[in-house]
């Protein structure tokens, strides 16, 4: 299940790249494409806006690709016996898969809340073991299973 999970966040992360990747291209060839008119003010405004959606989404393929690089330093066949970087961990409160924030997704028919460490409830459950409790939220809740 493990593996399942990774590789469809890391499919997550690959749809990020290269969306931020063609929009940053798209606004490198709009940039380019302005000509000189009559206007010199309109296309001098037009090219720093495209340059600026350019490096916007530059950071957005940046900070994707790092995810990307995190992603490929877990391990899918570890078990682990505390919560850490790439543990499938149930709680009272439902399921997570600690790797990168990306939110709910759903595999094999089951909802899988896929998060930080830094996140406020990775930070509530990072090396925690079974049966252990973590309070989140004002609510008191317990490990079940770490994989």
């Amino acid at each position: 299940m493990k593996e399942a999970i990774l590789e469809k966040v890391k499919e997550l992360v690959e749809k990020r790249m290269n969306t931020s990747w063609e929009a940053m291209e798209a606004a490198k060839n709009s940039a380019n494409e302005e000509s000189k008119s009559s206007a010199g003010d309109k296309y001098e405004t037009a090219r720093a806006m495209g340059q600026l959606d350019r490096e916007m989404n530059g950071r957005m393929f940046e900070q994707a690709r790092q995810e990307r690089q995190l992603l490929d330093k877990i391990n899918p066949d570890v078990t682990h016996t505390a919560v850490n970087s790439g543990a499938l961990t149930e709680t009272s409160m439902g399921t997570f898969y600690v790797a990168i924030g990306t939110g709910a997704i759903n595999v094999n028919g089951k909802s899988i809340m896929v998060i930080s460490p830094q996140s406020p409830i990775g930070q509530a459950i990072m090396r925690k073991q079974i049966g252990e409790t973590f309070t989140f939220r004002g609510k008191t809740e317990q490990i079940i299973s770490i994989e």
